[in-house]
């Protein structure tokens, strides 16, 4: 698509990230019966946005946004091979948007700012069960990393 614009998200555009947030934790309910009952929430969009290790992004299509994605840069375990990584989140597209590329576009800018950012390292989460994210990611060139693993007693 041809007319998508990306663009840094802004506290104007908060209202429209909180939706985001809550169709994703919504969706990731199917997958995880472990989440809080009620209105929860994953991110503080204020503090990503006025970070400087932190790039949040929506997509746009005649003045309507329909998708975003945030990177931030996070300390790495003191084990690993480098000292910090970028972290994914908020990498959500409207349904009636998807399979247009959108995605690539967010994640194609988010790269291009962590690659600016001199980070070798990105990470994101995504549930097992997710099969339509995971392949998704993949054709991004993720791969698969570690899968945690849970046991309710």
């Amino acid at each position: 698509m041809d007319n998508i614009k990306i663009r840094e998200a802004n506290e104007s555009d908060l209202t429209v990230l909180i939706e985001f947030e809550q169709e994703i934790i919504k969706a990731e309910r199917a997958f995880d019966n472990s989440l809080k009952e009620g209105e929860i929430h994953y991110y503080n969009f204020q503090n990503l946005i006025a970070s400087p290790n932190a790039k949040v992004i929506v997509a746009e299509i005649e003045n309507e946004i329909v998708g975003s994605g945030y990177a931030e840069i996070k300390e790495a375990e003191f084990y690993l091979k480098h000292s910090e990584y970028a972290y994914l989140g908020l990498m959500y597209v409207k349904p009636k948007y998807r399979g247009k590329g959108i995605n690539q576009q967010v994640l194609q800018t988010l790269k291009k700012w962590i690659v600016e950012k001199k980070i070798t390292e990105i990470r994101l989460v995504v549930y097992d069960a997710n099969i339509l994210a995971k392949n998704a990611f993949q054709k991004e060139s993720c791969k698969p990393h570690v899968l945690e693993m849970r046991m309710g007693i």
